[in-house]
């Protein structure tokens, strides 16, 4: 069915965001990101206490792309 839309102000979009107007079957918003944090870093709460010795992440990422999402 048709849809009938009046004036649209759109201020700003991010890169991974999808914007539409009117009849559509499916979305599908692509993004990937790759996240590195050391121990404790994803706590949350009220009154948590971390200890750490060495507090230090080591990561090594060779291949740089992961899963792209080309053609998805």
């Amino acid at each position: 069915m048709p849809a009938v839309v009046g004036a649209v102000k759109v201020n700003s979009i991010s890169e991974s965001s999808i914007f539409n107007i009117g009849d559509v079957y499916a979305i599908n918003p692509y993004t990937n990101s790759k996240t590195f944090a050391g121990g404790g870093s994803f706590n949350t709460g009220n009154g948590i206490h971390i200890q750490l010795q060495n507090p230090v992440t080591n990561f090594q990422d060779d291949d740089v792309i992961d899963q792209p999402n080309i053609g998805s």
